[in-house]
């Protein structure tokens, strides 16, 4: 990551002009310039930089986790929930990657994510429905 801008600015025109002077840090990684305008001035440019890369590399990881997981939204708005929740999602998603690699070898995908709930829902209404005629059986014999 390489600086090559770091000065203040203000946004707009005339009465939409910013009130107070906003950051602009400029950055390359590689070929790609990155210009990101924030109000922390108590931070070095390398620390900016660095801040909003990372808010990218987590904006990355969301992304594949909705594309990947189906994911939509979050179930919970605490920490402790999200981190259930995503912590879950991984599980779930490295069991299925598991399972495809092995009985198919191939990558995980939704028509095998989907054929594995169906094959798990049919043996729990027929382990539901097994009980459910067990009981009535003992019932009738008393």
């Amino acid at each position: 990551m390489k600086l090559h801008l770091d000065g203040t600015v203000s946004l707009g025109k005339g009465d939409s002009k910013t009130q107070q002077p906003l950051r602009m840090v400029g950055y390359r990684i590689g070929a790609i310039r990155y210009c990101v305008v924030t109000d922390r001035m108590d931070l070095t440019a390398e620390e900016v930089a660095t801040v909003y890369k990372l808010i990218w590399e987590i904006e990355k990881f969301f992304a594949w986790w909705k594309k990947r997981l189906n994911v939509y939204h979050l179930i919970s708005r605490s920490t402790y929930g999200v981190m259930v929740q995503i912590f879950a999602g991984l599980i779930t998603y490295l069991l299925m990657a598991i399972y495809c690699a092995k009985e198919y070898g191939e990558r995980v995908n939704m028509k095998r994510v989907r054929e594995l709930r169906n094959t798990i829902q049919n043996e729990l209404r027929a382990s539901q429905m097994q009980a459910r005629n067990s009981h009535k059986l003992k019932n009738k014999r008393k």
